[in-house]
């Protein structure tokens, strides 16, 4: 039996950058769909982040 090796890259960019990524790009699928539950789901999702965004604000002391 082989131990599998951990992957050990970083994401690329900072987590607010990532963060914000993903809102923008759910709004703009969300634009992009009929009116329905997954926009609504899209929409949620991305309103969700924006809060984590502004909670990790909080939490992370800034230079």
């Amino acid at each position: 039996m082989t131990k599998k090796k951990r992957n050990r890259t970083r994401p690329a960019g900072s987590f607010e950058d990532r963060l914000q990524k993903f809102a923008e790009n759910a709004r703009v699928a969300a634009r992009g769909m009929p009116p329905g539950r997954e926009r609504e789901a899209l929409m949620k999702k991305a309103r969700q982040t924006e809060a984590v965004m502004e909670v990790s604000e909080w939490l992370v002391p800034r230079k």
